[in-house]
C-alpha cells in the first residue's frame, strides 16, 4: 500500500494487488446459496409396515432324537433301538411322509462313540430319504 503522494511529474504507478472484496462476497454468495438448496437430511428411514391382522405364529417342527451312546448303542427319543432293521423301519415311516411333513432328526452322537456309528446313522438316513436331519450338540448326554 502506497501511502505517500507520487513524486512531482510522476505518472502513478499502476496498481499491482488484486482487490479481494469482490471475489470474497461472490464466494459468500455462493456459499449461501448452496446452503438454502442442499435438500434437509432425514435421520429416519421409511418402512413399508404390513397392515391387518397379525398372522398365526408358526407351528413348531416335530423333533426326533436319535442319540448315539459312546458303546454305539442307538436311542430313538430316549428308547434303546434293537437293531439295525428296527432303525431302519424308522427312518422310513419318516422318508414315506411328504418333504414338508418329515419330523427333524436331530442325531446327537456320545463325544466318545466310534465315528462309524454316527456315519451309518447318517447313510441310512440318506439312503431312506430322510431330508431333514441334522448334528446337534448334546450337553446333557456326553
Amino acid at each position: 500500500m502506497n501511502v505517500g503522494s507520487p513524486a512531482a511529474g510522476a505518472d502513478p504507478e499502476p496498481m499491482m494487488e488484486m482487490n479481494m472484496t469482490p471475489l470474497i462476497d461472490v464466494m459468500l454468495v455462493l456459499i449461501i446459496m448452496l446452503i438454502i438448496t442442499i435438500p434437509k437430511q432425514n435421520h429416519s428411514v421409511n418402512l413399508n409396515m404390513p397392515v391387518g391382522p397379525a398372522s398365526t405364529p408358526p407351528v413348531p417342527p416335530v423333533v426326533i432324537t436319535v442319540d448315539v451312546d459312546f458303546d454305539g448303542t442307538i436311542l430313538w427319543n430316549n428308547e434303546v433301538v434293537a437293531d439295525r432293521p428296527a432303525l431302519e423301519a424308522k427312518m422310513n415311516a419318516i422318508s414315506s411322509m411328504a418333504d414338508a411333513d418329515q419330523p427333524e432328526v436331530h442325531l446327537r452322537p456320545n463325544k466318545l462313540v466310534e465315528y462309524k456309528y454316527v456315519a451309518g446313522v447318517m447313510a441310512t438316513a440318506q439312503r431312506l430319504g430322510v431330508k431333514k436331519i441334522g448334528m446337534v450338540g448334546n450337553e446333557q448326554f456326553q
